[in-house]
């Protein structure tokens, strides 16, 4: 039985969840409903990015790329995973992510950007993909997408949980300064 209007906190839309790497994007979505997310794709990941002549960073194709999906999908939120050390301090990676997911949010707005916890999540990826049966050689091809599966699949049961979005919310007008 569908849930009356009313008792929903969130609004219905397709939830992406994206796992940075230094040379690929793990994109993974998810139902209206928010209720599991599946792989979705790999992406090049584009590390130059160069300045317009405004001085904005131009929109590079990996980022281009997940906002048609965001388009395709009409997605209502997008979880990028921030990735932390395991004692909470942020590090270079952190701020590698927190600067690609400001580009996307510039580029996808007014779609809402979120970071996400995602500290293990690749090394989860792996196991589950060893119990899978799949070979270790073969997983750098499906890795980011099982990654950001994690990635969006606990934004998505912290979405049910406290019936809010979770994670922080990237502020794409910063990612234009």
């Amino acid at each position: 039985m569908a849930e009356p209007d009313e008792h929903r906190s969130l609004p219905r839309g397709a939830r992406l969840g994206v796992d940075v790497g230094k040379a690929r994007v793990g994109l993974a979505g998810s139902d209206p409903d928010g209720l599991v997310a599946t792989p979705v794709e790999t992406v090049a990941r584009v590390l130059e990015v160069p300045a317009g002549a405004d001085g904005v960073p131009v929109v590079t194709s990996d980022v281009a790329r997940i906002a048609a999906e965001v388009a395709d999908r009409f997605a209502a939120v997008v979880y990028v995973g921030l990735p932390r050390h395991l004692s909470g301090a942020e590090g270079a990676a952190t701020a590698d992510a927190r600067e690609f997911a400001g580009r996307l949010a510039a580029a996808v707005a007014p779609v809402e950007v979120r970071l996400v916890d995602e500290r293990m999540t690749t090394v989860s990826a792996h196991a589950q993909l060893r119990q899978a049966g799949r070979k270790t050689k073969k997983h750098r091809s499906v890795i980011d997408q099982a990654a950001a599966v994690i990635i969006l699949q606990s934004a998505l049961d912290a979405e049910r949980a406290a019936g809010t979005r979770a994670g922080e919310h990237v502020d794409a007008q910063a990612a234009d300064a």
